[in-house]
């Protein structure tokens, strides 16, 4: 029978990120380890899951029906537009580039040609008393949005990063301590 308490909305979160390799969450409430770094506020729009596989269709001879499909590729990704500006949101958008000091209060960045910076990311998922925590071992950068800078609106910086699996083929973890999740 259908429940309507089981429905969850996503009424606010977190996203953090720490070097790979990092200690891995066990739950979905316990504080996240000290490597892990709060990226600070995320856009209204949350963060978005997604998967794309990519299938190869086998057609027969006889008709040209396809008779079987196979998965060839599969790619799993988190997006999200981070509107805090700070060091971390900066050095995450700007693959492989580092905030300096400057001075007594200034800082700088020397924007770098794209380079590799995997990390590991959490992000948690918050509903009231319910929490859903995703976790991904190994996910980097693979798309930038532009940055706008203009009077009406959050100078923005757009990510999608891109998951890759672990050594047991593991993309995503994903705990939560809402009793929903077990089969009724």
């Amino acid at each position: 029978m259908a429940n309507s308490a089981a429905v969850r909305v996503a009424i606010t979160g977190s996203a953090y990120v720490a070097p790979v390799g990092s200690t891995a969450p066990t739950n979905s409430t316990t504080a996240v380890a000290a490597a892990y770094t709060d990226l600070g506020f995320v856009s209204e729009d949350g963060v978005t899951e997604a998967y794309e596989d990519e299938t190869t269709d086998i057609k027969a001879w006889q008709n040209g029906a396809i008779v079987r499909s196979v998965i060839s590729g599969s790619k799993a990704t988190l997006k999200f537009k981070l509107i805090e500006t700070r060091g971390e949101a900066l050095e995450l958008y700007h693959k492989g580039s580092t905030v300096a000091v400057v001075g007594a209060s200034s800082w700088k960045i020397d924007v770098k040609g794209a380079q590799a910076d995997p990390r590991a990311l959490v992000i948690d998922v918050i509903d009231g008393t319910k929490h859903i925590r995703i976790y991904a071992s190994n996910a980097e950068v693979s798309e930038r949005g532009e940055i706008q800078y203009v009077g009406t609106d959050a100078v923005a910086y757009d990510l999608t990063l891109t998951v890759y699996p672990d050594s047991n083929d593991v993309l995503l973890t994903k705990f939560s301590d809402d009793p929903n999740w077990g089969y009724s």
